[in-house]
């Protein structure tokens, strides 16, 4: 009889299937009699050094899943500040300390997507990527695209660098309370850590009609969850 984990790691892959189209990513199990390791795959963000590329990621699921996230690496190789360019690892909220029973694996390889939109070199995974990308934007950008074309199979073309900057700028970026709009600071940034912005994060919870909560942090249901990544990506 299978598990309860191993019934909703089968949901989430009936999930992922029927809604690949819109939320841009795959995840399908390595071998159909384990329900515990799958291969998620999506494809590297426009206007970014990694588009047109096809990326893999390991994933497995662990014995207390929900209540812990999946363990993922990229296995194809990438040039990125928060991912080992030598063991896959990644460095992100979502997948540790920032992880909700109410995520899933299509959340998570989505947070995987909006990270190679959005890199973070204030947090490294890898340190000599990181340095570079905040030293010599361009000279990051140059490199990451031609791993992705070395590894990721995308197709060569010029890059415009100096969107390369903005990323580093970014997270010096002074939080300022207003922008949170009431809403606790750790829930609009379980969504943050995903790569998007807070001010998108609360318009998204606005539309939806999330409550404040008196400003203190909460568990969102998943159905929710749902609905503000939909908004975030703009699939609604």
């Amino acid at each position: 009889m299978a598990s309860s984990r191993e019934r909703r790691v089968g949901k989430e892959l009936q999930d992922i299937q029927a809604d690949r189209d819109n939320s841009g990513v795959m995840a399908h199990l390595i071998s159909e009699s384990d329900l515990t390791h799958l291969k998620g795959i999506f494809p590297g963000p426009p206007d970014s050094p990694y588009e047109g590329g096809t990326f893999e990621v390991d994933i497995k699921i662990p014995d207390n899943y929900p209540f812990k996230s999946p363990v993922m690496k990229f296995t194809t190789k990438i040039w990125h500040p928060n991912v080992s360019s030598i063991t896959g690892a990644i460095c992100l909220d979502t997948l540790g300390t920032g992880w909700s029973p109410v995520g899933t694996i299509k959340t998570a390889l989505i947070s995987l997507r909006m990270l190679l939109e959005s890199p973070n070199p204030r947090d490294p995974q890898d340190a000599e990527v990181a340095k570079m990308m905040i030293e010599n934007p361009a000279a990051f950008a140059q490199k990451a695209h031609e791993w992705a074309v070395k590894h990721a199979g995308a197709p060569p073309r010029e890059m415009p660098f100096n969107n390369m900057v903005a990323p580093a700028k970014a997270v010096e970026k002074k939080d300022d309370p207003k922008r949170y709009m009431g809403y606790s600071k750790a829930l609009v940034d379980r969504f943050v850590n995903m790569g998007f912005e807070v001010d998108s994060v609360v318009e998204a919870f606005l539309y939806v009609g999330i409550d404040r909560n008196g400003g203190e942090d909460y568990v969102l249901e998943e159905a929710y969850m749902g609905d503000i990544t939909a908004r975030l990506l703009g699939e609604n």
